[in-house]
């Protein structure tokens, strides 16, 4: 994973926070995911890499849903990314499609959120491709790039549920 997001920092820093030299490492991967790994362990996390089936499952991405709240709610949020080298073939898509199943088949919940940066159109497309509905527009939502930035956002509601 280290090396994977060393091969995409450039790529990703338009789309990301500012992220420390140490995140980009072995032991700092490491560290992120025992802290994912931690954070499943507790029901609020699901993380999962994204494959590629043209390269033997190489791993070209992550997806992760987070957030998981139970109780009334029965909800959690998606966030993903997949290498540039690979961006364009439908692997975001695909993913996206397959943790919509885990968050409504196997973990029962009711809604499936996410946000995105008001110029990520490609992933906007991603999104309303798998279902995802706007319902609304988060001023100065995240820092990423080191600025505070408006995301709109989406979700989509689980139909059996």
């Amino acid at each position: 994973m280290a090396q994977l997001l060393t091969e995409n920092r450039d790529f990703m820093a338009p789309w990301e926070p500012i992220r420390s030299d140490e995140f980009y490492t072995e032991s700092g991967q490491r560290k992120l995911i025992k802290a994912i790994l931690e954070r499943e362990t507790q029901g609020l996390e699901v993380p999962h890499v994204i494959l590629d089936p043209a390269q033997g499952g190489k791993v070209v991405g992550r997806i992760t849903l987070s957030t998981i709240v139970r109780g009334p709610f029965q909800s959690c949020s998606v966030g993903y990314w997949v290498s540039g080298k690979e961006n364009g073939r439908g692997l975001a898509s695909a993913a996206v499609a397959a943790i919509k199943r885990v968050a409504f088949e196997d973990l029962g919940l009711h809604r499936v959120e996410a946000g995105t940066l008001k110029h990520n159109v490609r992933s906007q497309k991603v999104l309303e491709r798998n279902g995802f509905e706007r319902f609304g527009m988060a001023p100065s939502y995240l820092k990423i790039a080191g600025a505070w930035q408006d995301h709109i956002l989406f979700q989509v509601l689980n139909p059996d549920a």
